[in-house]
């Protein structure tokens, strides 16, 4: 559903969502067996490095910078691919999708991979879902609940943004911890192919929703 002069989103906010329970996952694995490093959420990583240049025991300034640089070449990479694509929006997810050892290298590669999400997510442009980052989303929620004009469907894509990182979150958590971690990373992996899926079935048919 969309308000007069709102951009058709098509399949995008289902699509988008998924790949949120996969920042969660992947955050979960990182934080839990990669040495307290993010993947997905670099404020973090900025904070972590602090941290372990202050000497914080059980902090890895290594995996952080690793995890950091990773992140920036992804999205350095994703913006060109972005600036090759276009304005078809069905043409940059399926890319975005595309991009998908030592410990500091798996982080780097990880964080690589969530860098180039990060730049597709952010030319897609859906409201509210980065894929990503909560904190503007929580800001909206907070901030936009008592406003007349918030609109019920933005109020909808927020909550529901910051539940689907949450289960992810979870989800990852109880995996790494009661399972592996290749289970926990199995289930990202499948994540990315049902929301490959259902790219490859959107992009075969042209809609409103494509244009950027």
């Amino acid at each position: 559903m969309t308000g007069a002069g709102a951009k058709e989103q098509g399949p995008l906010p289902p699509l988008l969502l998924t790949l949120t329970v996969v920042t969660g996952v992947v955050d979960a694995v990182s934080i839990l067996r990669l040495g307290r490093v993010f993947v997905a959420n670099m404020t973090g990583n900025v904070v972590f490095s602090g941290f372990a240049l202050a000497g914080a025991p059980g902090f890895s300034l290594s995996a952080s910078l690793a995890a950091l640089a990773g992140f920036l070449v992804g999205a350095l990479g994703g913006g060109w691919l972005t600036g090759r694509l276009g304005q078809d929006r069905g043409l940059l997810l399926t890319a975005g999708l595309s991009a998908a050892a030592a410990r500091d290298g798996i982080a780097a590669l990880l964080a690589l991979a969530m860098g180039v999400q990060n730049a597709v997510a952010r030319r897609l442009a859906v409201p509210d879902l980065t894929t990503t980052v909560l904190t503007m989303t929580l800001t909206g929620i907070a901030a936009d609940v008592r406003a007349k004009d918030h609109g019920r469907a933005g109020l909808v894509r927020r909550v529901l943004s910051v539940a689907a990182m949450f289960a992810g979150a979870i989800g990852g958590a109880l995996l790494v911890l009661h399972v592996g971690t290749a289970a926990a990373l199995g289930a990202a992996v499948g994540l990315l192919a049902v929301v490959t899926a259902g790219t490859a079935l959107a992009v075969r048919r042209p809609g409103p929703w494509r244009a950027g």
